[in-house]
């Protein structure tokens, strides 16, 4: 099992560190899209930021150093549980399907939703296991 984990770790730890610094070069797209989000999250845990572009360079962070650490074997668990935790507003503010007319887009959305709840059941396993 030793073999399977040093493998699946850097494989997807590479998403997590390839979007970390896409969103810290360029913030502003995704904090349009996550504002709502950050709104509601914001309204219940008072230490959250209310800055979308705050609130979203801080999850590209996590997903930044977690992904480093994830790959590199580094608290792997912990980093593990990390981008789990992160991966929920993300896929929440990122993947609305629900709020989509355009069935062509909603699919598309849809996709991207379950393609995200497949990384962070994967993330739970390295996590967990």
């Amino acid at each position: 099992m030793k073999l399977s984990r040093t493998i699946a770790r850097p494989l997807v730890a590479s998403v997590f560190i390839v979007s970390g610094l896409d969103v810290l070069a360029n913030p502003e797209p995704r904090a349009t899209a996550a504002k709502p989000v950050v709104d509601k999250v914001a309204s219940v845990i008072p230490f959250a930021p209310t800055d979308p572009v705050d609130a979203v360079r801080l999850n590209a962070a996590v997903h930044l150093g977690a992904g480093v650490l994830l790959a590199a074997g580094v608290m792997s668990r912990l980093a593990a549980l990390a981008l789990a935790a992160s991966m929920v507003p993300t896929t929440i503010a990122g993947h609305p399907f629900w709020e989509i007319d355009d069935p062509v887009k909603r699919s598309q959305q849809r996709v991207q939703f379950l393609k995200n709840t497949g990384i962070l059941g994967g993330l739970l396993v390295l996590a967990l296991d």
